[in-house]
C-alpha cells in the first residue's frame, strides 16, 4: 500500500525497484560531501540507501539554518525534479553515503507509469507540510529548553540506540551549531539548555553525542 512503508523503495512493487535500479547509477560519498548545493538546477534524484544526510538553507549573510535530518529510505531532490525550480535547499552527508542516482527525466517518467510511487511522495510530502506548521506553532510557544527538548525527542526516534544500562543514544553527529540553527536559537542558547537538561539528568552529553536518560521527562518539557 502506498505510504504503508516509511522507506521509498520498499512502497514500491519488485519489477517497480528493478526499473529504478536500471536507471540509476549506485554511488558513494565521504561525509562532508555535498550531495545537492542550493539554487542549483535539478539534474537528479537521490534515493538514499544507507547513511544521513543534513538539509540546510544559507541566507545571504552566510547564515546556515538547518531544515532537517534524513536518512536511508528517503528520496532526495524530488521537489526540484517535479517542478523543475531551482533547489531550495542543500544536501550534505552527515556520515558516509550511498545511494541509487537517477537523472531527473526519468524519475519523472517513472513517476508518470507509476501511481504507487507518486502517492508515496505525495503522503510524504503532506507529513512534512504538517511537520512544517507544527514546528511554526512549537516556535512561538517554546522557549529554547522546550525546542531543544522537542527536537532531541525527534533525534531520539528515527537515530536512537537503546544502551545497555538505560538510555537512548543519539547515533548522528550533530554539533551544538547545527542544533542551536535547528532550534532557531544561538550556540550559547543550546549549551545553556543543555546544561539545563543534563542538570536535571534528563540527558547526557558527550562531544557529538547525547544520550537521553528520561524520555518521558524529555516529551512533557517539549510540550
Amino acid at each position: 500500500m502506498p505510504g504503508a512503508s516509511d522507506r521509498f523503495l520498499d512502497a514500491l512493487a519488485p519489477e517497480e525497484v528493478e526499473h529504478l535500479r536500471m536507471r540509476g547509477v549506485v554511488r558513494r560519498f565521504p561525509r562532508g560531501t555535498a550531495l545537492f548545493h542550493e539554487r542549483e538546477v535539478s539534474d537528479r534524484v537521490m534515493l538514499l540507501t544507507d547513511g544521513r544526510v543534513k538539509i540546510a538553507s544559507v541566507s545571504e549573510d552566510g547564515r546556515e539554518s538547518v531544515l532537517a535530518f534524513r536518512g536511508p529510505g528517503e528520496v532526495l531532490g524530488e521537489l526540484s525534479a517535479i517542478d523543475g525550480q531551482p533547489r531550495s535547499a542543500g544536501v550534505v552527508a552527515v556520515d558516509p553515503v550511498e545511494a541509487l542516482v537517477i537523472g531527473t527525466r526519468d524519475f519523472r517518467a517513472f513517476l508518470e507509469r507509476s501511481p504507487r510511487a507518486a502517492l508515496w511522495l505525495l503522503t510524504r510530502l503532506i507529513a512534512r507540510l504538517r511537520e512544517a506548521d507544527r514546528k511554526r506553532a512549537e516556535f512561538g510557544a517554546s522557549d529554547t529548553i522546550g525546542r531543544v527538548a522537542a527536537r532531541l525527542v525527534e533525534l531520539a526516534a528515527d537515530y536512537g540506540r537503546e544502551q545497555p544500562g538505560g538510555g537512548v543514544r543519539i547515533d548522528l553527529p550533530i554539533t551544538q551549531e547545527e542544533l542551536a540553527s535547528w532550534v532557531g536559537s544561538s550556540r550559547e542558547g543550546v549549551n545553556k539548555a543543555l546544561q539545563t537538561l543534563r542538570g536535571l539528568r534528563w540527558v547526557e552529553t558527550e562531544r557529538r553525542a547525547i544520550t537521553v536518560l528520561d524520555m518521558d521527562a524529555l516529551r512533557k518539557r517539549a510540550g
